[in-house]
């Protein structure tokens, strides 16, 4: 991890809407061994691609924003680890084909809530703390929040795991305890419980045409 998304509120933002579990972990100081190569390095890229997508939001059509977007998405996040999470044990019951169908719809929702939701600059920067937290064993946590002109940060925390492709984000937390997965795995739920993975990828690219306005069906 719906209903409609209003443009960069604190309670819209990417559909967030319920407390994590995650709030409750001890945190500690990441080691050097934890951090590697910087797992901080994937937050920057993404929030200037958001500035840039936002600053181009007033004259360049939606499907344009998408696509600029969604290789840095990809790259940022690791959305095969973060769907799997999001539909929880029932995931690799899965046949293949099914998980092939909802990986491309999950795909085009996440890269789409993105540009829906960062669309229109008013002099908003990011500030991306230099150093992670561990959360268990193998993830840290990068904080980061959203600085808004006459208005109060709102604080996206990102939760880094190492694969082989380097750091990439696993969930996202807002105001540092609502988790993106946790509201998605409820949002999910009830449509896999009633028409199964078919219903979900149908689900999910109807939101995709509502945020993109028609554009993307």
């Amino acid at each position: 991890m719906t209903h409609h998304i209003s443009p960069i509120g604190r309670r819209g933002l990417l559909g967030l809407a319920i407390a994590a579990s995650v709030a409750t972990t001890t945190w500690r100081p990441a080691s050097a061994e934890t951090t590697g190569d910087s797992p901080t390095a994937p937050v920057e890229q993404l929030n200037d691609a958001l500035i840039a997508s936002m600053k181009a939001a007033g004259g360049t059509p939606f499907a344009q924003r998408y696509s600029a977007l969604a290789p840095v998405v990809e790259q940022v996040f690791n959305l095969d680890a973060v769907l799997a999470a999001s539909i929880g044990l029932s995931w690799t019951t899965l046949p293949e084909a099914e998980k092939a169908t909802l990986t491309t719809a999950f795909r085009r929702y996440t890269v789409s809530s993105y540009v829906a939701n960062f669309n229109s600059y008013n002099g908003q920067s990011f500030q991306v703390s230099p150093s992670a937290r561990t959360v268990g064993s193998s993830e840290v946590v990068v904080q980061s929040q959203m600085l808004r002109t006459n208005d109060s940060p709102i604080k996206l925390d990102y939760v880094m795991r190492r694969f082989p492709a380097g750091w990439q984000a696993v969930d996202v937390l807002t105001d540092g305890s609502i988790s993106r997965v946790a509201v998605q795995r409820s949002d999910f739920r009830e449509l896999l419980r009633v028409g199964g993975a078919s219903a979900l990828a149908n689900g999910l690219n109807h939101k995709v045409g509502n945020l993109s306005g028609g554009m993307l069906g």
